[in-house]
């Protein structure tokens, strides 16, 4: 009798999940539920008033993912909850929220369904950037050796800048809280019962090290007096290395998914991280890009080196014995919906509705006819600030070259041209800090459904791209790590190797490189690096005099 093992993937808009066979790979089923709140930027559900670039969401959204989608991928595939061995799940991140000692999230309580620091932060709430300004500042004047494993800069999107404005702005919910918590390590806590940190957004999102630990009470202490013990009072919780078997699903968790009690369960992980495998990478100089509403960059070394810009370098990070290198853009998918959303004529709207088909499908038509520069366009993929190489969320997007005549089409191609640009930089950038990329891939929603975009970035990257072979990779993901929780005498694999052998996958059809479009780019590209730097890098910092002019 074959096993399966399932795996759950929190996006940010939706919840899925997958089940797959241990056997043969083949995803049985799937099942996806959109957050009833979304992602609250401009109000909580009793209309308190959020801030500028608060991102929020409901704790409860992520539990009825799980009441839903498992029920539902057990129902359509006719597998018996018998015949699961394991459940593994992932979230975006950094994702965090204030819980009591139970588990129960602050926003549960009466008495904070009106404090926004109560809810979930996801990980593009930018609110604590002037926390993260300060704690940079802090850290170096302190000569603080661990931030050149971050590239130079703590994000704003990481815990602390968020845990400090926490502290900064609502006290009373710092005090009130017994832990901050990943969302990821949260949700394993209510299928489990039992609270770990995984090692992966320990390391990459916490400033953890697997030799050297937190940073210490000193530097904490610096940032607020009240954050000197905030690792003891509020971190105090094991970290669980990448693979491990976390629990076992619960009484509880059983009545809320309809699996058996005593099903294997992993430790939690990354959306991005956890699809490494599911694309079958085992070894460094391999890249992994997850491309959707944004991008992360996934790579693996074989040893510790210092990149400006980038995430973090996780050793164990990703897979085991090798370390773990993340970098970013925090706006792709995202911008082009912006662009549909507000600059697109009602003609087109029309004409695609006529032909039956979505705005993006009609636009990616009409630019798929565009030569690379046919259009004078260039711009800058900053619309929600820059990850990496600059991790600045204070930049913000530009095009340069348009005219009386420039057409939606001419646009939108630039956009997603200059996400291209983005990631050559980024490339560009681990190279010249001595860490290799010599394969590309790549998995989401664009590559699934965007063969334009994937032939652009071929030739803007002047690299082959192989695409995942699962419409659902970090799902996919997940379910492998879940299979290893059970292990080989319960069904599952030994080694995330042995599972990713089986289970992992990707489509036949390369994306090679076209010469005279690589030509093209590498003029394009070199026009781009200057307003890289003159707009990023201290030649102009209109962006940010105009940004805060808005506030």
């Amino acid at each position: 009798m074959a096993k399966y093992s399932i795996g759950i993937d929190y996006g940010t808009l939706s919840g899925r999940a997958v089940i797959v066979n241990l056997e043969t790979g083949e995803e049985v089923a799937s099942a996806v539920l959109e957050y009833p709140h979304a992602v609250m930027e401009e109000q909580l559900p009793d209309g308190t008033k959020l801030g500028h670039d608060w991102a929020l969401e409901h704790p409860q959204d992520y539990l009825d993912v799980l009441g839903y989608t498992i029920p539902e991928v057990l129902k359509q595939s006719g597998v018996s909850a018998e015949d699961v061995v394991g459940v593994g799940l992932d979230v975006t991140a950094c994702t965090i929220l204030p819980v009591k000692k139970d588990g129960t999230p602050l926003c549960f309580l009466d008495k904070f369904k009106s404090q926004p620091h109560a809810y979930i932060k996801l990980w593009k709430h930018h609110a604590a950037q002037d926390k993260a300004d300060a704690l940079n500042k802090i850290a170096e004047e302190r000569g603080e050796k661990w931030l050149k494993r971050y590239g130079g800069k703590i994000s704003s999107e990481w815990v602390f800048p968020k845990v400090w404005q926490m502290v900064d702005e609502a006290p009373e919910v710092y005090d009130e809280t017994d832990y901050i918590i990943e969302a990821t390590d949260w949700l394993v806590w209510q299928l489990t019962g039992v609270q770990t940190r995984n090692s992966c957004t320990a390391g990459y999102k916490a400033i953890w090290h697997s030799e050297d630990g937190y940073p210490s009470k000193e530097f904490f202490k610096a940032l607020h007096p009240k954050l000197e013990n905030v690792i003891e009072d509020k971190f105090n919780c094991p970290i669980t290395p990448l693979g491990k078997k976390a629990g076992e699903i619960t009484e509880a968790a059983a009545k809320l998914t309809g699996l058996k009690v005593g099903t294997a369960v992993a430790v939690g992980n990354v959306d991005a991280h956890v699809c490494v495998p599911a694309v079958k990478i085992d070894g460094p100089g391999k890249m992994l890009a997850i491309m959707g509403t944004s991008t992360c960059h996934m790579l693996l070394g074989t040893e510790e080196k210092e990149v400006k810009g980038m995430c973090g370098v996780v050793k164990d990070g990703i897979l085991p014995g090798l370390y773990g290198y993340e970098a970013g853009q925090s706006c792709v998918g995202d911008h082009l919906g912006w662009f549909t959303k507000y600059c697109v004529p009602e003609s087109y709207m029309q004409a695609a509705r006529e032909q039956g088909v979505n705005i993006h499908k009609y636009i990616r038509e009409k630019a798929s006819k565009l030569r690379p520069g046919q259009s004078g366009l260039l711009a800058l993929d900053w619309w929600n600030g820059n990850r990496s190489v600059l991790v600045d969320v204070d930049l913000t997007g530009m095009i340069l070259g348009m005219t009386l005549t420039t057409k939606p089409e001419e646009i939108y191609r630039a956009l997603m041209e200059a996400t291209a640009f983005g990631t050559r930089k980024i490339i560009e950038t681990f190279r010249k800090y001595g860490v290799p990329v010599n394969e590309y891939y790549a998995a989401g929603g664009i590559p699934e459904k965007d063969e334009m975009t994937m032939q652009i970035y071929a030739d803007v990257i002047n690299m082959p791209i192989r695409v995942s072979g699962s419409p659902q990779g970090p799902a996919l993901g997940s379910a492998i790590f879940g299979a290893v929780a059970a292990g080989k005498a319960r069904g599952g694999f030994d080694t995330i190797g042995e599972a990713s052998a089986v289970m992992g996958k990707l489509k036949d059809k390369v994306f090679t490189p076209i010469a005279e479009n690589v030509e093209a780019y590498n003029k394009l590209y070199a026009e781009y690096e200057k307003l890289h730097e003159y707009f990023g890098e201290g030649g102009n910092d209109v962006m940010k005099r105009l940004k805060a002019m808005k506030k």
